[in-house]
């Protein structure tokens, strides 16, 4: 499919910077994959990265761009689409516009902020009117791209450090920590340095186990770097329950949470939890997230890969047979789905 990349001439930073950041924000959200902007803008550029951080994508804004560099990067492969009240009507267009999606070279969008150059005019294969009366840029760029993908852009998922939980009233919104959160928490809550090693180490293992695996990656991150927080509180069996009330307080995502509790070995049943005299809660992993981490967590000693094998063996020595057949099963598993021996991984 054809990149949709959006130009924006005549940006003011001094006296455009809400409006040009609405035409990045709705360029984004409506399925634009780039935007370019005449004048530099550091503080723009910052800006979308941060939304990127908190809400997903890649979505990328570049300051800077000239109207000349701009009309030179344009090939006889792509596009160029002038949004302006002048044009033709949208609806008389929008399907020869549509078939430029399915073909190679760019599509260019053309949102002017002030009096645009009549070069503009003459060499955009299409200037399009929204409608033939003044309405603002970010109006008609909005809906110019619902008409080209169809509305599709709509069930757009990006997934970033917080997902908006629709609802009839209020806000609901969930944290996934990203790794930079991550290390300032643990931080906060003193780790050290042996121990922050560790996570590292069971997060690179995690991260390279679900790579080709279609799961909620930010949990795979989050709850393998944060597994062991709990340590800071109690160093034995209730350290993945500690670490649960860590996140929790964190107001961290509830499916972070919980691979948390659930990573140690393969999980604990209920009849072992009652015997260890931890709180009365689920151990045992259940999504492909929580199970990721807690093999993940099994690959690993101190900062060290080991083999999966020899992690059997050691639970099987304490007498712990039934922990260890499931860390085998645990392991068969996560193999199985990540289509090659996890064993094998390095770091």
């Amino acid at each position: 499919m054809a990149e949709v990349v959006i130009y924006r001439y005549g940006h003011r930073p001094s006296r455009d910077k809400r409006i040009t950041t609405h035409v990045a924000l709705t360029s984004r959200a409506m399925g634009a994959d780039y935007m370019m902007v005449d004048t530099g803008d550091r503080a723009l550029e910052e800006n979308i990265k941060s939304v990127n951080r908190n809400f997903g994508g890649e979505f990328k804004v570049e300051t800077g761009v000239s109207l000349n560099t701009f009309l030179n990067n344009i090939t006889k492969e792509d596009t160029l689409i002038h949004l302006t009240m002048y044009g033709q009507p949208v609806e008389d267009r929008i399907s020869e516009i549509k078939k430029k999606l399915n073909e190679d070279g760019r599509i260019f969008i053309f949102v002017g902020a002030e009096k645009v150059p009549g070069i503009i005019y003459s060499k955009s294969n299409f200037n399009i009117s929204i409608t033939n009366q003044p309405i603002s840029e970010v109006s008609a760029l909005g809906l110019f791209l619902d008409r080209l993908k169809d509305g599709k852009e709509l069930d757009l998922r990006l997934k970033g450090r917080l997902d908006i939980l629709p609802q009839e009233r209020g806000k609901n919104i969930e944290f996934y920590p990203d790794s930079k959160d991550c290390m300032e928490i643990l931080l906060r809550h003193k780790c050290n340095e042996k121990l922050i090693e560790h996570s590292i180490a069971v997060q690179e293992v995690a991260m390279n186990i679900c790579a080709g695996i279609k799961c909620d990656k930010r949990i795979v991150n989050a709850a393998s770097l944060l597994h062991d927080v709990g340590r800071t509180v109690d160093n034995g069996v209730k350290h993945s329950y500690e670490g649960y009330i860590i996140c929790k307080r964190e107001k961290i995502s509830d499916k972070v949470s919980s691979a948390v509790l659930k990573h140690t070995g393969a999980g604990i049943t209920r009849e072992e939890s009652k015997k260890l005299f931890l709180p009365d809660l689920d151990y045992m992993p259940e999504t492909l997230e929580e199970k990721i981490v807690a093999c993940a967590d099994n690959l690993i000693k101190g900062d060290e890969r080991v083999d999966i094998f020899d992690q059997i063996k050691r639970y099987e020595e304490k007498g712990l047979k039934e922990p260890a057949g499931r860390i085998l099963e645990l392991y068969k598993f996560i193999s199985q789905e990540a289509g090659f021996d996890i064993n094998l991984i390095e770091i």
